[in-house]
């Protein structure tokens, strides 16, 4: 369920963009709302990016409504998706939304790093009470996922300033998701084959067998 709130904003932009495309008419309908004399096929763009803050700010009114704490990743993301998006919708320049992704994802890595040099490490105050680590291996998964968090930012960037508006939208949703999901995929294998064994799991087995001593 929070994986599908987590992709709330990018599916409902990668639909409106779509929907945009196929139907002429509500494009065209449209238009005037993003002001006088703008080509229609720029209104995609534009309404994508209106819907994606829209769907932000109301995943945030979600939370808050359920008493549930807001995460920093998402008060950034929503400050940056206003931001750019604003400034893509006020110029009428995709450029800015296109930019989004790769500020979201540097971000993270680089808050990453910083909470490694102040001694913090973000991925073991995650995960620590799912699985065990050697600190030395905690380091190491921070690291992977600050280097991943700069690939994806890097290749974000990169796709954008070299490829059309809309095969960026296809890999903005598939590309991004689908390297994220073999990340994850190859990250379980590896804290599978280092995690250290949890010390309470045999506390039953030792009770019961003190218990059976005792009988």
């Amino acid at each position: 369920m929070k994986f599908l709130f987590d992709l709330f904003p990018l599916i409902a932009f990668f639909l409106t963009y779509q929907v945009l495309n196929v139907l002429p008419d509500w494009r065209d309908a449209l238009a005037p709302w993003f002001g006088d004399g703008i080509a229609p096929d720029r209104v995609p763009i534009l309404a994508a990016t209106a819907v994606t803050i829209g769907a932000t700010a109301l995943q945030i009114v979600w939370l808050k409504v359920r008493r549930k704490p807001v995460d920093k990743t998402l008060w950034v993301t929503f400050f940056l998706v206003t931001l750019l998006g604003g400034a893509t919708i006020f110029f009428h320049d995709p450029r800015f939304i296109q930019w989004k992704p790769t500020a979201v994802y540097w971000f993270m890595a680089l808050a990453l790093w910083i909470a490694r040099l102040s001694g913090r490490n973000l991925m073991e105050l995650t995960l620590r009470h799912h699985v065990q680590l050697p600190p030395r291996k905690w380091r190491s998964l921070s690291d992977a996922w600050s280097g991943f968090f700069l690939f994806l930012g890097a290749l974000n960037w990169w796709v954008a300033s070299h490829f059309s508006e809309a095969v960026w939208v296809q890999f903005k949703l598939f590309g991004t998701l689908g390297l994220t999901l073999l990340f994850v995929v190859g990250q379980a294998l590896w804290l599978h084959r280092h995690a250290l064994p949890d010390p309470s799991a045999n506390a039953p087995n030792a009770t019961g067998s003190r218990q059976g001593e005792e009988s």
